[in-house]
């Protein structure tokens, strides 16, 4: 049986998110151009971005690709089509929950999400989404903040997350690869960056 999120907590996020849509741009620098790129690059085929947010990732798909981008957030979605014009590949953006989809199974050759499943209020309802519909053989990419594995930034992050997902609606301290596990996704790489609080994981559906 399908685990339903509260409407009420998924709309509370999406009417943060549309406000720091604004500034939302200037936040989503703390993910490195290089390795922004390194993740998307790695995008084939039939591509679902969950999360498009602003578009950011949209100017490094490789030609080829043919993108659907979606986010639950209206603000973002309306900053996202300004840069379609920077995209080398057809692009479309649907207004959308991570939790729960509209697509059929199996309808995508790469899922790929870049700072996502830290805002998703159901991570592993989200993540099982993916897996869901993206086909067998393909190709997950998730590119996260996640909490650190030292014992006092772990607690510092513990902390500060009732902050930050009041403000802008993200949680610092989610345990990504832990809930991707979690949602029967199988990691067959996880590279670690800015002390491995930054992880890029790339996985299969089955």
């Amino acid at each position: 049986m399908t685990k339903k999120t509260p409407k009420s907590h998924t709309d509370t996020i999406r009417r943060r998110y549309n406000r720091t849509a604004l500034f939302y741009d200037w936040m989503d620098k703390m993910i490195p151009v290089k390795l922004r790129r390194k993740a998307v690059e790695q995008a084939t085929g039939k591509v679902l971005e969950v999360g498009v947010g602003t578009g950011a990732n949209l100017e490094f798909y490789l030609p080829g690709c043919q993108v659907t981008g979606i986010d639950f957030s209206p603000g973002m979605l309306k900053k996202a089509k300004q840069k379609l014009t920077k995209a080398r590949i057809p692009v479309t953006l649907l207004e959308m929950d991570a939790q729960h989809m509209t697509f059929p199974d199996n309808t995508f050759d790469t899922v790929i999400a870049t700072c996502v499943f830290c805002s998703v209020p159901d991570p592993v309802q989200g993540l099982k989404e993916v897996k869901r519909v993206c086909k067998p053989g393909g190709r997950i990419i998730l590119l996260e903040h996640v909490r650190s594995e030292n014992p006092f930034l772990g607690w510092l992050m513990d902390v500060l997350n009732p902050v930050a997902l009041h403000v802008i609606g993200s949680n610092i301290n989610r345990e990504t690869v832990k809930n991707v596990n979690e949602a029967g996704i199988q990691p067959y790489s996880i590279e670690e960056y800015s002390g491995k609080i930054i992880k890029l994981i790339v996985a299969s559906p089955v």
